[in-house]
């Protein structure tokens, strides 16, 4: 596997910006595990997430980045799988806390409340933000309902 792999997936409201993050990531030396949708064609969104909560929880990918219109869905549908810690973020600030203090392993972007650079902003912000243990690594534990 690459040094670091992040798998991506979006509905119709999402994947220009989607297409955006992919060419950032690219650029990096990031590979890309990318789900879809490609086009603005009505899609469910969950046909597109749960992929990326799957390469995640089974560790086909470090990371993963998830888009709708409000990012609510996406983030909802993704936290269904138990190890997943989707952070639905608005700002840079919130990406960096959701990897700081709750381990986040995917960031929930709402594309129609967020501009391309902030939505940019939080991607750099969630990829370069280590998680700080500690005293979070102890309510981490107790996210996960088993």
């Amino acid at each position: 596997m690459p040094t670091q792999t992040i798998s991506i997936g979006c509905d119709h409201a999402g994947f220009d910006y989607k297409d955006v993050i992919v060419e950032l990531l690219k650029e990096k030396g990031i590979a890309v595990i990318n789900h879809g949708t490609n086009s603005a064609e009505s899609v469910d969104y969950p046909d597109f997430v749960h992929p990326v909560a799957a390469d995640v929880e089974d560790q086909t990918a470090h990371l993963g980045i998830i888009l709708c219109g409000s990012g609510n869905g996406a983030a909802m549908t993704a936290n269904k799988h138990q190890q997943i810690r989707a952070a639905l973020c608005w700002s840079k600030e919130l990406a960096e806390l959701a990897r700081q203090h709750n381990d986040a392993n995917i960031l929930s972007i709402p594309v129609r409340f967020v501009s391309e650079a902030v939505a940019l902003e939080m991607v750099k912000a969630f990829l370069n933000t280590d998680f700080e243990g500690g005293r979070h690594q102890r309510r981490v534990n107790k996210i996960a309902c088993s």
